[in-house]
């Protein structure tokens, strides 16, 4: 019998080979962690980046295997991406230790993409009945999807109305159990591709409470690369909470994750995300979509004032739409 064994010399080599093989591996989510932390996210990688979550969750994978083998520089690539990204994604799960002010006049609120006028009214109007909902925001808002939420009884749950309802999915309304003041609607840019999104506002002034502004958000999906900076321009469009006036809530479908940084630098204009800060904003709220096996994605907001508390969140599938329904309890200033 002869006995072989690999020379030494041999071995080195194979190591060498598995490192690059690792660090290869490893490579795809350090790119990934360095364009989210720069905002470097153009043409194609801003679709992509709103899976970042994902890419997190990847992340894992290469790093096991280097640590496993221990191959150490492998590791080390892997390692950093992981941080990064973990830095990047990890918040969302965690609760906020300031969710703003505890005491005030708390509101439940509500959006809903209705998917053209698909979403079911009465799974909607069910929503707002069982969450004691005081103002829903609603997009992709069309003529039958006023009808329908009426023939379903929103009308007596929240008789205020602040619509914009249009053919196709450029609509937006605001429904509210107080009485609306200064509404109207603005379009977004289209991009010279489409007609902008209609996004609906108004002021509300609950009993016991300082006025309050609202806007039902849609700004326009990053869905081609020329609209790309229509859906810059409908973000940055938003309006700011740190501008004087009264504290706002916008609520919505803003085709952006917070791994988007036009969405982040909206939020860092005196805003908290509602899901965020409970804990819950790595829940997706879009997707799958029409069946393709597309991971669900968190696109739908409710950004709040910091002069306004945030108690809780919740997120509920809608029968009919792509889009699941985000609730949230917030707690507005009291007046003296």
């Amino acid at each position: 019998m002869t006995i072989t064994t690999t020379p030494s010399e041999v071995r080195p080599g194979r190591r060498v080979r598995r490192s690059a093989l690792l660090i290869l591996l490893a490579l795809p989510a350090l790119a990934w962690a360095v364009v989210r932390l720069f905002g470097w996210e153009h043409g194609f990688l801003v679709q992509l980046v709103a899976f970042t979550p994902y890419a997190a969750a990847w992340s894992l994978v290469p790093l096991a295997i280097a640590l496993l083998t221990r191959t150490w520089p492998a590791a080390a690539v892997a390692a950093l991406a992981t941080v990064l990204l973990a830095v990047a994604v990890l918040p969302r799960a965690v609760p906020d230790r300031d969710k703003g002010p505890a005491t005030g006049v708390p509101i439940t609120v509500m959006t809903v993409n209705m998917f053209i006028g698909a979403a079911d009214p009465a799974a909607v109007v069910r929503l707002v009945r069982e969450h004691d909902v005081s103002v829903l925001a609603v997009q992709e808002f069309t003529p039958e999807s006023a009808a329908g939420l009426s023939a379903a009884g929103l009308d007596e749950l929240l008789p205020h109305h602040a619509l914009a309802d249009e053919i196709g999915t450029t609509g937006s309304g605001l429904y509210s159990r107080f009485p609306l003041t200064d509404q109207g609607s603005r379009r977004g840019d289209g991009g010279g591709l489409q007609d902008g999104n209609l996004q609906a506002y108004a002021t509300i002034q609950p009993p016991g409470a300082g006025p309050v502004f609202l806007e039902s958000a849609h700004p326009l999906a990053p869905y081609a690369l020329a609209a790309e900076q229509a859906w810059r321009s409908d973000l940055e469009a938003l309006p700011r909470a740190d501008q004087a006036g009264p504290p706002k809530l916008i609520l919505g479908d803003f085709n952006s994750t917070l791994d988007h940084a036009p969405l982040r630098e909206t939020i860092s204009h005196g805003y908290r995300d509602a899901a965020a800060a409970t804990g819950k904003g790595l829940i997706g709220t879009w997707g799958p979509y029409d069946g393709l096996p597309i991971p669900p994605v968190t696109l739908d907001h409710i950004l709040v004032d910091k002069r306004i508390g945030v108690r809780e969140t919740s997120v509920h599938s809608v029968s009919g739409s792509d889009h699941r329904a985000l609730v949230a309890t917030v707690t507005l200033p009291a007046t003296a």
